[in-house]
């Protein structure tokens, strides 16, 4: 998490704009958009990593490259409200690379999890291993991806 006490400037939303985009830019031209030298844009990209504002800087591959041919998106309600079933099932989502999101909901669902897999099959066979077989699960209902409209991670910036 962020320091709520960090204030960032117009300057810091600038380049949280630009390396949001490409993380791989030199200093040198990221200095020459925002006017600082590439020593003050270090340093301020260090205190952005520091204080949690910049979580991480990685390589996103593309999904069909790899066999991974099938996007679903997975709506889930557990049996109860009990917390050690949450923790369970919280545990299992983030230990599982075929799980790309998952994020507790309100409503009639409890979860909504986002499971990359290679084909139907493949999906099926996760399903039963991550949503039938923990004993956690009363119902769900998977929602594949026909194509892919927009996916991104960019967080919109004031002033942008």
């Amino acid at each position: 998490m962020p320091s709520p006490s960090y204030v960032l400037d117009q300057l810091d939303y600038l380049l949280l704009s630009l390396v949001q985009h490409d993380a791989r830019r030199p200093l040198h031209e990221l200095g020459d958009e925002v006017g600082l030298s590439p020593s003050a844009v270090q340093r301020r990209l260090n205190r952005l990593r520091q204080r949690g504002v910049i979580r991480s800087e990685v390589a996103v591959v593309e999904p069909r490259s790899v066999g991974a041919d099938l996007m679903a998106v997975v709506l889930v309600a557990l049996i109860d409200d009990d917390a050690e079933h949450h923790a369970a099932f919280r545990e299992l989502m983030r230990a599982e690379p075929a799980v790309q999101q998952c994020y507790t909901i309100m409503g009639q669902w409890d979860y909504v999890v986002v499971l990359l897999a290679s084909d139907i099959a493949e999906n099926r066979r996760l399903s039963a291993r991550l949503f039938v077989a923990p004993g956690t699960v009363r119902r769900y209902e998977t929602l594949p991806a026909f194509e892919v409209v927009k996916a991104g991670l960019t967080v919109p910036l004031p002033g942008s």
